[in-house]
């Protein structure tokens, strides 16, 4: 057994935590200190709670063994998985009336391609502070991924006529109500529907950082990518889906500079600001091929809807998640740590991060009101 060297209180935490291989246990070693250092004892020497947790937060976000390097993007932002230095280089190779081919292989039918508004300039959001932009942009940033929540048939060769009928009903509703910019059906077919240099109407009320700052609401920051499913389906999506996911993300990476922090899923973005609360939308909650479509698992990153603006989550949304992301543990624990360091209790804290998170939405609702008028 090894040896447990003598440690003064905060650098033996440190070191202890530092040892605890799995995550959520690492997380519950860390929560226990935090409550024992709040309650008074006499046995122990005083050193500051914030001190202890801002440092113990670089160990909780520390890599761990498996085998996927992870490195600090920005120092105020709670690290997540890293973001790969270069992109491949995909290009259009050829395009006629009904189809566009890349280098990659990607194959989009533009059959159902439909223009709507014009994609608005967004505002970009400091990470802490007041509700006023510290930059715009016009060039999506991020990609959002959904499910289609719609009608399924069992994926074998005697349902083929009830697969193609489902397939069409359901490029038709999209191209009616303008839905996402793509949708990927379940024989792996790409069909482009709003035209990226429109907003499509994919995200709703949602939120998403990255090391420049925070998004709001991101119809207009973030491309719509659907894959034809339903959340809880026992079959998420068919292998020939994943692979022409894979093609698609690559493409659009390597368009827009996308990083690959940004390509998350709905139901991590989405959020209910009647009862501030994650997930308002909870496709893709769990079991998004992330691997499969070339990405780091971005289910490790921390939520900023719960670091940056407050928002909190229930036993329903970890039901439908059917497991705890770590995400979701180091937004909390961040969220702790800021509390510390501002020496304010955690729910305080956090009520003042909703407040902020309100006037910003007030301030879009009101322009957004002004562009319609």
């Amino acid at each position: 057994m090894a040896r447990v060297p003598i440690l003064e209180p905060p650098a033996w935490v440190e070191w202890r935590a530092g040892s605890i291989a799995d995550p959520v246990e690492r997380l519950r070693f860390l929560r226990r200190e935090m409550r024992a250092q709040k309650a008074p004892r006499q046995s122990r020497r005083p050193w500051h709670l914030a001190s202890l947790i801002a440092g113990l937060i670089l160990i909780v976000l520390a890599p761990l063994p498996t085998g996927t390097a992870e490195t600090r993007v920005v120092a105020r932002r709670p690290e997540g998985p890293s973001v790969a230095v270069t992109l491949p280089r995909v290009w259009l190779v050829e395009k006629s009336g009904a189809l566009e081919l890349y280098s990659n292989g990607l194959r989009i039918d533009l059959t159902f391609a439909v223009s709507n508004r014009p994609r608005n300039r967004f505002p970009i959001f400091p990470l802490a502070g007041g509700r006023e932009p510290i930059g715009e942009s016009g060039v999506p940033v991020g990609i959002v991924y959904h499910t289609t929540e719609s009608n399924l048939a069992p994926f074998e060769e005697e349902e083929n006529r009830l697969l193609r009928r489902y397939g069409r009903n359901l490029m038709e509703g999209v191209r009616q109500e303008r839905s996402y910019h793509y949708v990927i059906d379940r024989f792996g077919r790409v069909f482009r529907v709003v035209e990226e240099a429109d907003a499509a109407n994919h995200a709703g009320t949602s939120v998403w950082a990255d090391g420049r700052g925070a998004y709001v609401n991101l119809n207009d920051s973030f491309l719509g990518v659907s894959f034809e499913g339903q959340t809880g389906a026992v079959e998420d999506v068919t292998p020939a889906q994943v692979a022409a996911g894979k093609v698609l993300t690559e493409m659009l990476r390597s368009r827009y500079g996308i990083a690959a922090e940004n390509c998350v899923t709905h139901a991590q973005v989405s959020v209910n600001p009647q009862n501030m609360r994650i997930g308002s939308h909870t496709d893709w909650a769990g079991r998004f091929p992330f691997a499969g479509v070339g990405l780091p698992d971005n289910y490790s990153i921390p939520l900023a809807s719960m670091y940056v603006f407050g928002f909190q989550y229930d036993s329903l949304f970890l039901r439908v998640t059917g497991r705890r992301w770590r995400g979701l543990d180091l937004a909390e624990l961040e969220v702790a740590r800021k509390a510390a360091a501002e020496g304010l209790e955690t729910v305080r804290y956090r009520a003042m991060l909703q407040h902020r998170y309100k006037e910003i939405a007030s301030v879009l609702k009101e322009k957004s009101e002004e562009v319609i008028q």
